[in-house]
């Protein structure tokens, strides 16, 4: 029999110890990385998912990025739920009125004149209806999405080339509002016609819109609709869009413990952000659209004609949720309860 030498022999050792040792060590942590999709310029508005990928980038040490892509660069405005289920990328901005009957419970805070009219009231109310089990179920078994971040939008004005100082004067002008709005509007023989926020200005400059609908006043800026109006109202204060941000739920349970906790502290730091902005947009384009444009108010004896109809359509919403198999009525309940905290 042969016998190696003892210094093979422990050399052959020390390496199958070493092998062993490598191939227990825990694989080094991979980074985390998601592309969000968010349509239009940076403005206002994104500054909250802006703040809140900031944060969890300096929380991770680096280890999370969420890499925002400006312009809907990932993909059509109108489609993010299709690619978010599907993995095409991870998170992106949403709004509901954009994909009718895809979030039906969610479209209850689209209901007209339902939400207060201070932002500051609706981010609260909104946040509130967003967290409510029923919506998160809904999100999940439809589009396998989660709500991440607030994106709640101050009350629409319209500014375009129709003068509408009262509901009068709506009869016949093409008005760019959500689908829910559209109805309290109709009623006084407006027509409502929906495109999306990218396509305002060329809709205004070719008198495909009237009027167009916007969060009142950063959205006109930031998209240079006074560019191509004469008429800005101020009272009409309606409801518009309920937008949020929303991600991929196999890829908000891959991130560790650790960084889900800290998501109500991201949403916080994002809603702050948010009214921030939206302050520091109305000191600047308030001045400029009283400036270059024929400021209408919409007396509140005006907006009271408006909203007398109200309740009629939320009733009807209800009625269409419940004959679905929807709980509506529980849903219409909950806002309104949440509501009735900030009168």
């Amino acid at each position: 029999m042969i016998h190696a030498p003892r210094s093979v022999v422990a050399g052959t050792l020390a390496a199958a110890l070493l092998a062993v040792l490598v191939g227990a060590a825990p694989a080094a942590a991979q980074k985390a990385v998601w592309n969000h999709n968010f349509f239009g310029p940076p403005r206002a508005v994104t500054t909250g998912i802006e703040a809140m990928a900031e944060f969890y980038k300096k929380e991770s040490s680096g280890e999370f990025e969420i890499k925002i892509a400006y312009g809907a660069a990932l993909g059509p405005e109108k489609q993010v739920p299709e690619a978010i289920k599907s993995g095409g990328y991870e998170g992106g901005m949403m709004c509901v009125g954009y994909y009718p009957n895809k979030f039906p419970l969610l479209s209850v805070t689209e209901l007209p004149f339902l939400l207060p009219r201070r932002t500051e009231d609706r981010a609260r109310v909104e946040h509130a209806v967003l967290s409510h089990p029923l919506i998160a179920k809904e999100m999940a078994d439809r589009w396998k999405i989660k709500y991440f971040g607030p994106t709640f939008l101050p009350a629409y004005e319209f500014m375009g080339n129709k003068r509408i100082a009262a509901v009068a004067d709506m009869k016949g002008v093409k008005m760019r509002i959500s689908g829910l709005n559209a109805k309290a509007l109709q009623v006084f023989g407006a027509v409502p016609t929906m495109v999306t926020a990218p396509e305002g200005y060329t809709a205004l400059e070719r008198g495909t819109i009237d009027s167009f609908g916007f969060p009142y006043s950063y959205t006109f800026g930031a998209y240079k609709l006074h560019e191509v109006s004469k008429y800005v109202t101020e009272g009409m204060a309606m409801s518009g869009f309920q937008c949020f941000q929303g991600v991929n739920l196999d890829a908000w349970n891959r991130l560790p413990a650790g960084l889900k906790a800290k998501l109500p502290q991201a949403q916080e730091l994002a809603t702050a952000a948010l009214f921030k902005a939206y302050k520091a947009a109305d000191e600047k384009w308030i001045p400029i659209f009283r400036e270059k444009l024929e400021l209408t108010p919409f007396p509140p004896e005006e907006r009271a004609k408006l909203a007398a109809g109200a309740k009629d359509i939320w009733e009807a919403w209800v009625k269409e949720q419940e004959a679905a198999g929807r709980p509506g009525r529980a849903i219409l309940d909950f806002v309104r309860a949440e509501v009735a905290k900030h009168k």
